[in-house]
């Protein structure tokens, strides 16, 4: 196979650290395996002398069987593994670790869920509490923070340091360690143990990491112990596509490897194979308005190829359309539909798009599973009041929203399986405002019992107060309150495309069922059948397609409406840059003028990936 200058520059490059700079399709993975066969075959190093790191089990698999390939299919002893493989190796031959004594995810949930129950912590999304939670305390721990000087971001700092020191004691008594565990007593082990260090100093002579931008603090702090003394470090990452920040990747780690490491040699894989010189030169005029990167200059091995295409629609169901519609044209001119992608930004959006596919029969593959929004705690809160208002006075479902707004109704009133309201005004006969609380509600449901989808929707989260109810969680949760607004707002999309309640319902149903379909299908590759992928732009990474479609490039989406500060917003452009670079021939990006009744303004990445004021 002929390698370019710097793939070459990379291949060769012999003792001591060096940066690679791998741009988009530019070959990272060939170069990597390319170079420990170079180090065997050319430098004499013994494969057992080889670390090679990357950060999932599927990439480490796919790496070692691409090098067995390259070896003639020859098993070589060069170790591959995850950050977390090799670290728990470590600490399994220091202290006996086991498989068994690592926790499972839903022992930690079973903790976290034991805890805010004994703190009283009132949520309406216990699951996302407890896995945002959860986030944090790995955040806490991958970066070595300091938990005193810690600002949660779920509830007020008291309640998550005992949540974090809660979940480290019933961790401790169960004789367990969780993943972030691995790497902090790995990098004890390392500070403290000089002579188990050196083993492994001299065990791994040659470490190769992967993916370098996704590194957090305590990996490179390991990693960076164990090159000594030489210093062998090969790292192969991309700044432009670090997208992890969530979950405590810094990509000022890998731009401040040059300091760590003085002389360090450096390279640019400044090629790339994957798409056409527009799409690589529209990609790179949107990333060069971060500040804080590695300046490229990528440079596309394909030709011209078809103009970027930027189209704005009236609203989000006329996008929606658009896009299947398009879809099917391209499958009609000679595409096959696993060659189209649609990208888009948060799990949230692509409501309308699979509601369109399924309308016109377009077999669809998810790579994220997507949500489904009538199952949201806010949907069935809404849909509760619905379902009561059709006659529907269970207990649950009463229960459901009662006090959604707060009416301060207690439990003990709906004494019934079947509550009747003449029965909770007679529990607060010696209350009059109660019983006019109770009457009002009964004068809501009866408005509600003859209206149209959509207008009982607006009216329970208008007239009844519903709105007002999220606002105020919404701060409890220290949330902004538009992230819940719009889970309303999807509802209330969704009901306007329906005259009666039951064919809302009965569509519910049907959209459900798919999404399950979908669920039940997530463990097969997504080549396996013909089908358009969707996914989040975090999602997207890592992957190719003829044409990719990005929709919803409006502000407050991409970049999102959670992205405040300047780092947030450089992030949000990585994400969209990414998004971008997926496509190899052809590039939509899609954004609507309008959504719930409001103006929407288009997203300023369009501007900067198109160079001008407006496309």
């Amino acid at each position: 196979m002929a390698f370019n200058e710097t793939q070459q520059a990379a291949i060769r490059h012999r003792e001591g650290p060096i940066l690679v700079l791998a741009g988009p399709g530019s070959g990272k993975t060939t170069v990597l395996t390319e170079r420990v066969r170079a180090l065997i075959e050319d430098g004499q190093v013994a494969p057992g002398n080889i670390l090679v790191i990357t950060f999932t089990r599927a990439a480490a698999r796919e790496m070692q069987a691409r090098f067995e390939r390259l070896m003639g299919g020859r098993k070589v002893p060069v170790t591959f593994g995850t950050f977390h493989s090799v670290f728990f190796r470590i600490l399994k031959l220091a202290y006996g670790y086991e498989a068994k004594d690592i926790v499972r995810e839903e022992q930690r949930t079973q903790f976290m869920k034991e805890m805010t129950a004994e703190e009283e912590i009132e949520t309406e999304d216990e699951a996302d509490f407890i896995s945002s939670v959860l986030g944090e305390i790995s955040a806490v721990k991958g970066e070595m923070l300091d938990l005193s000087c810690y600002y949660s971001k779920n509830c007020p700092e008291e309640i998550f340091k005992r949540l974090y020191h809660g979940y480290e004691e019933r961790l401790r008594a169960a004789r367990l360690i969780d993943f972030d565990d691995m790497l902090v007593m790995c990098y004890e082990l390392f500070s403290q143990r000089a002579d188990i260090l050196s083993a492994w100093q001299r065990k791994y002579t040659y470490i190769l990491i992967d993916e370098f931008q996704d590194i957090n603090r305590i990996q490179y702090e390991i990693v960076r112990m164990m090159a000594l003394p030489e210093n062998n470090l090969f790292i192969v990452g991309d700044d432009d596509q670090s997208i992890y920040r969530f979950r405590g990747a810094k990509p000022e780690i890998m731009l401040g490897f040059e300091k760590d490491y003085p002389g360090a040699a450096k390279t640019l894989l400044d090629v790339n194979y994957r798409s056409t010189k527009t799409i690589v030169e529209a990609a790179g005029r949107l990333i060069a308005h971060n500040r804080t990167r590695f300046p490229k200059d990528i440079r596309a091995e394909k030709g011209l190829g078809a103009p970027v295409r930027t189209c704005f629609y009236p609203d989000a169901g006329d996008e929606a359309l658009a896009v299947v519609k398009e879809i099917l044209a391209y499958r009609d001119a000679g595409y096959s539909l696993s060659d189209m992608a649609v990208i888009y930004r948060t799990s949230l959006e692509p409501r309308l798009l699979v509601e369109r596919l399924m309308e016109y029969n377009v077999p669809f593959k998810t790579r994220d599973s997507l949500p489904n929004i009538y199952e949201h705690w806010i949907s069935r809160n809404i849909l509760a009041y619905i379902k009561a208002a059709l006659g529907n006075l269970e207990r649950g479902n009463v229960l459901e929203f009662i006090n959604r707004p707060k009416r301060y109704i207690s439990r003990d009133a709906l004494e019934t399986a079947v509550v009747s309201w003449e029965q909770v005004k007679s529990f607060y006969q010696d209350k009059d405002w109660m019983v006019e609380r109770i009457e009002r509600l009964e004068f809501d449901l009866a408005a509600i019992s003859r209206m149209k989808p959509a207008a009982a929707v607006n009216y329970i989260r208008k007239a009844a107060g519903y709105n007002d109810y999220l606002k105020e969680y919404a701060q409890f949760r220290r949330m902004k309150e538009e992230e819940l607004l719009e889970v309303a707002d999807q509802l209330q999309e969704s009901a306007a495309g329906f005259q009666s309640f039951e064919d809302w319902f009965s569509h519910m149903e049907e959209y459900g069922k798919e999404l399950e379909a979908q669920a039940r299908n997530q463990t097969e590759p997504l080549g396996d059948q013909d089908g358009v992928a969707l996914m989040t732009m975090h999602g997207s990474k890592g992957l190719e397609y003829s044409i990719v479609y990005i929709i919803d490039a409006n502000e407050g989406v991409t970049p999102h409406r959670k992205a405040v500060l300047e780092a947030d917003l450089e992030e949000e452009r990585r994400m969209f840059y990414v998004a971008m670079t997926r496509a190899k021939e052809r590039l939509c990006i899609c954004a609507a003028k309008e959504r719930y009744g409001k103006k929407l303004e288009p997203s300023r990445f369009i501007r900067e990936y198109y160079g001008k004021e407006e496309p």
